[in-house]
């Protein structure tokens, strides 16, 4: 070998062996978002009536995440996650609702996109709910390689309808098919597995529409449950279906070799709704919809094996905007772009026992007016939702009406310290204010919790 064709082949060698090395030190990525879980549904994080032996084991692999934040409803937590920006600044405050005229703002990068410049393939199976008025919001066209599943909520899970009407693609396409939603999003997400080019990072997105409502699953999932309420005995079987595909859809990871190498993060989009009656958000207060802990703090987890510490419970406030910039910065993906995260990286946090990077915590509620603000183990909520506020006597002052809470000592929020602590509420009031002050107006209008449909009866 002459010394030119040496020096190459040392020169090519080295940089194979970095290109190498940056691609093991990236993960493959899958996010399980469940809809409308509560708190206390599953068993790792407290609950007693229904088995969820897939997601348990992947929980005891990695951290629980006690204090994990999200929004009150659908569409808002899944916009902070693509995006790492609050709804004050996307306006995605409420939901996207069949045939409205706005989505999530074009001008937002997006997580697929970002992953996808830094080599990730991209895929989505399960619910988008941000947006498909026009072709642009759709999404394919905004990051993901591949779209599987529906784009709005409350979906038939046999007939795959909203409102009379088929809601399912296949890479934005209208497509029909037969099946359970929580099988063929299983099926789905196992195939797109098992064609990953070997050597080639996953970004795989699954948001499935199960626990949300409509309440079907097949008879064979309640039937272990037949001593539980009727609301009850259907939720444990969809919770059930959803905890067979995770378990499904991990064991494709193994089978492919790539278990090892997947971050697998698991949340629910939103407290759950009815709770104590259909879902469970103890010891939390109220439920979905709610600036409560019970509508925006979630039983969330993080595993990947020898990276995050196995069996540890992590109590520092997180919220799903952080997960951007942490997976941003995880697998190199370009960091510049133009509208700047709210998210900040929390990947010390989960790896190295560090504190939040967050001194104030911003918690948005369904509309620009309804604000929480957390500040180490206190809660500012302002104009907090009317039922729950008028119970609580919250503090009338100028600017709405505010309530303050301990949650070292008051994870329930139930003694309103509003009175009792003027200083510290007007030093979070104005930190509140500070974060707020250029808000974006809502991107639609909220609707009713219940409004007629064309068959004459009520849908969220």
């Amino acid at each position: 070998m002459n010394r030119i064709a040496a020096l190459t082949f040392l020169i090519s060698s080295f940089c194979f062996g970095h290109a190498t090395a940056a691609a093991e030190q990236r993960p493959n990525i899958v996010y399980f978002l469940v809809d409308d879980l509560g708190y206390a549904d599953c068993g790792f994080n407290g609950g007693k009536d229904i088995r969820t032996p897939n997601i348990d084991k992947l929980a005891k692999s990695g951290a629980v995440l006690k204090s994990f934040y999200v929004q009150p409803v659908c569409s808002p937590t899944r916009s902070a996650l693509m995006t790492g920006r609050y709804a004050t600044h996307t306006g995605v405050y409420n939901v996207v609702r069949p045939g409205a005229p706005w989505g999530l703002p074009r001008a937002e990068r997006l997580l697929p996109q970002a992953l996808h410049d830094a080599g990730y393939t991209t895929a989505i199976c399960g619910k988008w709910h941000l947006g498909e008025f026009q072709p642009e919001y759709t999404p394919t066209r905004r990051g993901f390689d591949h779209q599987y599943g529906h784009f709005f909520g409350a979906l038939d899970y046999f007939k795959h309808e909203r409102d009379g009407k088929m809601d399912w693609y296949r890479d934005d396409k209208p497509l029909v098919e037969e099946g359970y939603t929580t099988h063929l999003l299983s099926k789905e997400a196992r195939r797109i597995i098992h064609e990953q080019a070997d050597g080639k990072p996953l970004f795989l997105y699954v948001p499935f529409n199960g626990i949300h409502s409509p309440h079907q699953v097949p008879d064979s999932y309640t039937e272990p449950y037949k001593d539980l309420p009727k609301t009850r005995r259907s939720i444990a079987g969809m919770l059930s279906a959803v905890d067979e595909a995770i378990g499904q859809i991990t064991a494709a990871l193994d089978e492919k070799g790539r278990l090892k190498d997947t971050l697998i993060i698991f949340s629910s989009d939103n407290g759950g709704p009815g709770p104590g009656t259909a879902t469970m958000n103890t010891p939390l207060r109220a439920g979905k919809g709610t600036i409560y802990e019970g509508g925006i703090r979630v039983c969330s987890f993080a595993t990947w094996p020898g990276k995050i510490p196995a069996g540890i419970s992590i109590g520092e406030p997180m919220h799903a905007v952080d997960w951007y910039p942490t997976l941003v910065k995880l697998t190199g993906a370009p960091a510049d772009q133009k509208l700047a995260p709210d998210g900040l990286d929390i990947w010390p946090v989960l790896t190295q026992g560090a504190k939040s990077p967050h001194d104030a915590l911003l918690l948005p509620g369904m509309s620009p007016d309804r604000m929480a603000l957390r500040m180490g183990d206190w809660k500012l909520l302002l104009n907090a939702s009317d039922k729950d506020a008028e119970e609580s006597k919250g503090s009338e002052v100028s600017g709405g009406r505010m309530e303050l809470y301990n949650l070292a000592t008051d994870i329930a929020e139930a003694n309103n310290l509003a009175t009792a602590q003027p200083e510290r509420l007007k030093e979070m009031r104005a930190r509140l204010d500070a974060l707020i002050k250029d808000a974006a107006p809502a991107g639609g209008t909220p609707e009713p919790t219940v409004k007629k449909r064309r068959n004459g009866k009520g849908k969220k």
